[in-house]
């Protein structure tokens, strides 16, 4: 068991994203080692291992998570995994950081989170963006009133990271496996609107669209032939808001419009229109605010926050250098709570949202969220 102060254990689940911000960023951590690597792809893991100095490849994860030197387990795979490894890793007792969306569906995620709450550890889910300072400067002024009552929220994600043909079909082109666009994106701007404005969706409406229907071969290599992309690459949501306990925004609504495949440059925008002005903020967290009337945004400066060596420069990066540094503090004082962090029951609310999107495309109507 792990004791107050001791250097921290990590063992990565995953050798994509987390190669890329996750062990960079653990790695950066006062009294954090990252002490074990397992990978679907065990070459993969071992390139990773040999990269960053991991002196244990496990034959599969499990051999991660067994680990007597892994204090945390930090899930960094296709969402169809994570409700198994989740699973096993709380009934060894330990902490857990899982990649969003957090399962494939709520009956999923509110397994896990009724076995956090039995395992009594530190339980949370990758949305790193809470830790951006603006996103954090922009909750605190929407909370102290500076923009009035919130009326509405629009949020674009647009990239052409798929927008290639022939880009080979891969996990994320299999909706049985957890890819899609409302997923991986999805899930970071329901977070983001239910954290920032202390509210719940109470209706959804999406449509979920699939513009490149096949893609060659597959991540394995196995040859040119073509296979169905089951996936959503684009997703278009109109959310109805419930008020909570903060009576910030009774009413509002939300347009939301996700994109893996238009070109142009990227972006990465939130924003929120209130009574008396308005809140933007950047993918890379830049704030900007606009007073009523003004016709135009002034800038709101913000420090722009940490980015560890080696790491592309991204508003993620940035935002997951500050939470390593807040989950290894954590599990060095023995804390089971980040202020700030998602935990497994929002990861859970999270999923609920979701879960109506798919819904309403299905049925090609309003879908009310079921109850948490």
């Amino acid at each position: 068991m792990l004791t107050k102060g001791n250097s921290i254990g990590i063992g990565i689940i995953g050798s994509g994203f987390a190669r890329a911000t996750q062990i960079p960023g653990f790695r950066a951590c006062a009294g954090a080692r990252v002490v074990a690597i397992a990978s679907a792809r065990r070459e993969r893991a071992e390139a990773v291992a040999r990269e960053f100095e991991i002196p244990f490849v496990g034959r599969d994860w499990r051999e991660v998570v067994e680990r007597a030197d892994v204090d945390l387990v930090s899930i960094v795979t296709p969402p169809s995994t994570h409700l198994e490894m989740t699973l096993h890793a709380l009934a060894h007792g330990k902490a857990v950081l899982c990649e969003k969306p957090m399962a494939m569906d709520a009956s999923e995620t509110g397994e896990m989170l009724r076995a956090a709450g039995a395992a009594g550890v530190l339980a949370l889910v990758d949305h790193e963006l809470r830790f951006l300072e603006g996103r954090r400067r922009a909750r605190a002024m929407l909370r102290a009133g500076e923009i009035g009552r919130v009326r509405h929220a629009a949020v674009v994600y647009r990239a052409d990271s798929r927008a290639d043909a022939g880009r080979a079909w891969d996990w994320w082109s299999d909706a049985a496996a957890g890819g899609g666009a409302l997923g991986a994106i999805g899930s970071h701007v329901v977070d983001g609107l239910r954290w920032m404005l202390g509210a719940e969706v109470a209706r959804v409406f999406c449509q979920l669209s699939t513009h490149i229907a096949a893609r060659p071969g597959d991540d394995n290599g196995e040859g040119g032939a073509m296979r169905p992309v089951t996936s959503d690459d684009a997703a278009n949501l109109i959310l109805n808001l419930n008020d909570g306990d903060l009576n910030l925004a009774s009413g509002a609504t939300a347009n939301v419009s996700l994109s893996f495949v238009e070109a142009g440059a990227p972006l990465h925008r939130l924003e929120i229109f209130g009574e008396r002005g308005a809140l933007r903020v950047e993918g890379d967290g830049a704030l900007w605010r606009a007073e009523l009337g003004a016709g135009a945004w002034q800038r709101v400066e913000t420090e722009q926050g940490e980015l560890v060596n080696g790491m592309r420069d991204t508003g993620w990066s940035r935002g997951f250098t500050r939470f390593a540094q807040e989950i290894v503090r954590a599990l060095q004082e023995g804390r089971t709570t980040i202020e700030d962090a998602a935990t497994f029951d929002e990861g859970h609310r999270t999923q609920l949202v979701l879960d109506a999107a798919r819904r309403s495309h299905a049925s090609g109507s309003w879908a009310t969220l079921e109850r948490a």
